[in-house]
């Protein structure tokens, strides 16, 4: 008898332990989506970013083409600049001989580059070409350097303040920022803008100051935005468009 009601007891804690555990389980595990996500858990973890249709904002293209590969100049600067940040080269702002650093490797001004060749133009050829007919203009204490010009974002601000369309330096005038469009922090950081926008509507950063994410919610993170520019070649001269790989 007494042996039976061991077991009997015995029986009873094992199945209490285990009713224990089932609450436990139901109590901890994630309600409607909230809290993180496990590889193949079911849900949804929450949206962040927005688009421009969320906020009723109509996107701008731009009316060249200049790679002629059927996408317009703006959409294909936000894609060259995206496959950059995707890339994560390594930060490397140093000097080469010819100007170009390594693949795999580059700076902020780096991702710009690398976002106009993607439309089929060479920003290092436009910009040397255009130092080297007025010099006075940019701030190179009168000795161009076609080895390295071109990658610093004084220059940059410069060029696009004489060739591009300066718009809005206001992050909340939400409208008026498009993916493809050029952004400079003081004279010490560059970006293109993203396609994306955070909940209030401010786009996202593409840009690379060695930072883990690369296309990120960053507008009004980098200090006072000293200019704002869309590249728009249907106002410039031919002369002034050069191809990416066009002999000199």
């Amino acid at each position: 008898m007494a042996i039976r009601r061991s077991r009997f007891i015995l029986f009873i804690l094992i199945a209490a332990l285990a009713f224990g555990a089932c609450l436990a389980v139901l109590w901890l595990r994630p309600q409607n989506g909230g809290g993180s996500l496990s590889p193949g858990q079911s849900g949804t973890p929450p949206k962040e970013d927005r688009s421009a249709e969320d906020f009723g904002i109509q996107t701008v293209h731009s009316p060249v083409d200049f790679n002629g590969n059927g996408t317009d100049d703006y959409t294909d600067f936000l894609l060259g600049a995206r496959k950059d940040a995707q890339d994560k080269p390594k930060y490397d702002n140093s000097y080469y001989r010819g100007g170009y650093p390594p693949d795999g490797s580059g700076a902020c001004t780096d991702l710009v580059w690398r976002a106009f060749q993607n439309a089929g133009y060479c920003l290092k050829d436009m910009v040397d070409r255009d130092i080297a007919e007025h010099t006075p203009a940019y701030p190179v204490d009168g000795k161009p350097d076609p080895n390295i010009d071109f990658r610093r974002t004084a220059v940059l601000k410069i060029y696009f303040e004489r060739h591009a369309v300066s718009l809005t330096t206001d992050p909340k005038r939400i409208a008026e920022w498009q993916p493809g469009d050029i952004v400079t922090f003081g004279t010490h950081h560059i970006g293109i803008i993203s396609d994306r926008r955070d909940k209030s509507g401010i786009p996202y950063l593409l840009h690379n100051a060695g930072q883990p994410e690369r296309e990120e919610d960053a507008l009004t993170r980098y200090g006072e935005i000293s200019g704002h520019f869309r590249f728009d070649a249907s106002r410039l001269k031919k002369s002034e468009l050069i191809p990416f790989g066009s002999p000199k």
